[in-house]
């Protein structure tokens, strides 16, 4: 994996959440990259449950300033980062106020999905690609955990379809299963990513508001896929199955390392 760039893309990553099986591989999988020689860059949302004094995030004023328009309105993009301990490793934090300074993650405390979860996901979608072009990092592969960053491959394929620096980028999602009650509003969510120019054509496995539909449109903008968890729900194994792209098979966190950077090298690149 030398000298290759991989850019991580998660809604959730340890130590500023608490373990679940994104968050462990969100950190893991990159950790041992880097350790095989491939430059990494990391990003997450920088919600208000994460604590920035222990963790020591700061804005980085150079990236942050830019405002990014999200269903006509203009939100205000704010950079922040924090290193890895002990990994040399940096994580981009993409944070807005409206957006992210609550006190919680993707639920209320009902474990109801907050209704604006999908501009938040079309903001931090949009946020990544215009800090990465402000860095001007092309990366090899992108690789996407998680749930709110599971717009990413769409706006990619359609939305910045034609930007230079990722033209050459392939895109890898990791499938998990995900346990959410309610769903997002069908027709909002769909006029929202209209909004930008994308034809709603491309938007069928949004049809229901499920979260589990955020990845399989992830899943269907992708040039291969990895299965995260040992076992999937019907609909996203069989999203998987109609398409013709490289699928790793599930490998637990004790020992993925060979097959992930097998699977990068010889299926992905």
């Amino acid at each position: 994996m030398k000298d290759k760039r991989i850019l991580y893309i998660s809604s959730e990553l340890t130590p500023y959440l608490p373990e679940t099986e994104v968050s462990k591989m969100a950190f893991e999988v990159p950790k041992e990259m880097h350790h095989q020689g491939a430059q990494i860059r990391m990003f997450m949302p920088r919600f208000g449950v994460i604590n920035e004094r222990r963790h020591q995030l700061h804005e980085v004023i150079r990236l942050s300033g830019m405002n990014l328009i999200i269903n006509d309105m203009d939100m205000p993009l704010i950079i922040k980062v924090a290193s890895l301990p002990k990994e040399r490793m940096q994580v981009y934090f993409i944070d807005n106020d409206e957006y992210f300074r609550r006190k919680a993650v993707f639920t209320d405390e009902e474990g109801n999905l907050f209704a604006d979860n999908d501009e938040r996901a079309i903001f931090f979608a949009k946020g990544v690609v215009e800090t990465v072009k402000k860095l001007n990092w092309a990366p090899d592969i992108i690789h996407i955990h998680g749930w709110m960053a599971s717009l990413l491959p769409l706006y990619l394929r359609e939305y910045y379809k034609n930007d230079p620096l990722f033209a050459d980028s392939k895109i890898v999602t990791s499938a998990f299963n995900y346990n959410t009650t309610g769903v997002l509003s069908k027709q909002k969510l769909i006029d929202k990513i209209k909004f930008d120019q994308i034809d709603q054509e491309k938007l069928g496995s949004l049809r229901d508001g499920k979260g589990d539909n955020f990845v399989k449109i992830a899943i269907e903008n992708s040039d291969a896929v990895i299965l995260g968890s040992e076992e999937l729900n019907e609909e996203i194994t069989d999203t998987i199955e109609k398409l013709d792209i490289p699928v790793l098979e599930y490998h637990p966190i004790e020992g993925f390392t060979e097959a992930y950077s097998d699977f990068y090298l010889n299926k992905v690149l």
